[in-house]
């Protein structure tokens, strides 16, 4: 297959990424190849190996996967068309024949230790926790004696000849994890009615109400955020970006001029993407405020035309 017919994603196989990718339409004529981490997956995508790559970016327990935003953020420009979300439950995954009492050490991905703590100090209160690169490469070092046990999808017992010893397990109910598709820089995604744009901001210099003048950009042409999260830049300590993610689309009035507005008094803007939500119908996106719409951005403009030749 040819680059563009490849998709990268967070590996190894058995990964809640690759369930996740494996839920898009067109995965079925892709070839699907896993990456040992974040910033591999995308580094295929940047240099013309890969079509498209799928990579955790939001966990509903454990917020933001930083490895992925900080990509995102700072490295060579990639965009998000898609994003996926995908119920989270964990299975106990063991060799044959291991006993749940027989369990001293337990593995997985750091991301899952906040998502099976309680299950973990009431059925395995005395097991060793030690982290690995992701739940599917816990699930192989379990394989290979390492670990007695894994905190994996139960989907990724067959590929590692495992047995799932206890299924269903999280701490929250209705946890789920968004993963987002990333290919190189184009035009966004078609606009929906159900859309979101992604961008990261950075403050000119810290002041009082620095970033409440960022956020009054979305407030006053009533965009609303649905996750704004802060990121050190790596430029010393009180330096921080914010990465974002307001409902809308690009092509909606009342987004492009907020992005116009955060051009002027930011340093640096990135625009990330505008695709559609997953899982949400445009009736369920929040309603507009007066003023708002594009039909109203539209007749604001042309009654400051009229004002500027005369005939208001």
């Amino acid at each position: 297959m040819s680059p563009a017919s490849r998709y990268t994603y967070l590996g190894p196989e058995g990964t809640f990424t690759e369930a996740a990718l494996r839920t898009l339409p067109e995965a079925a004529t892709r070839e699907l190849v896993p990456m040992v981490s974040v910033p591999a997956a995308l580094d295929a995508v940047r240099n013309g190996e890969a079509g498209g790559s799928l990579v955790p970016i939001e966990n509903s327990v454990e917020g933001g996967v930083t490895a992925t935003l900080d990509e995102l953020a700072t490295g060579r420009p990639l965009m998000i068309y898609r994003e996926v979300l995908l119920p989270i439950a964990f299975a106990l995954l063991v060799r044959p024949g291991t006993a749940l009492e027989a369990v001293k050490t337990v593995t997985g991905h750091p991301v899952a230790q906040p998502q099976v703590r309680r299950w973990l100090a009431e059925h395995l209160p005395d097991a060793q926790w030690e982290s690995a690169a992701s739940n599917a490469d816990g699930a192989r070092l379990v394989r290979e004696g390492r670990y007695d046990a894994a905190f994996a999808g139960e989907f990724a017992a067959a590929t590692y000849g495992l047995e799932p010893l206890v299924t269903g397990i999280h701490d929250a109910e209705n946890a789920a994890t968004r993963f987002v598709l990333v290919g190189r820089p184009g035009r966004p995604a078609a606009r929906t009615g159900a859309d979101k744009t992604s961008v990261v901001l950075w403050l000119g210099d810290d002041h009082p109400g620095a970033l409440l003048e960022l956020l009054q950009e979305f407030a006053v042409r009533g965009v609303n955020l649905v996750r704004i999260e802060s990121r050190p830049t790596g430029e010393g300590i009180g330096r921080y970006c914010f990465s974002v993610d307001a409902e809308g689309h690009i092509s909606d009035r009342r987004v492009g001029e907020a992005l116009m507005g955060l051009r002027r008094i930011c340093p640096k803007v990135r625009f990330l993407g505008s695709y559609p939500r997953a899982g949400v119908e445009p009736s369920q996106t929040t309603p507009l405020r007066r003023g708002t719409t594009d039909d109203e951005f539209a007749e604001a403009a042309d009654w400051l035309a009229r004002c500027v030749d005369g005939r208001a």
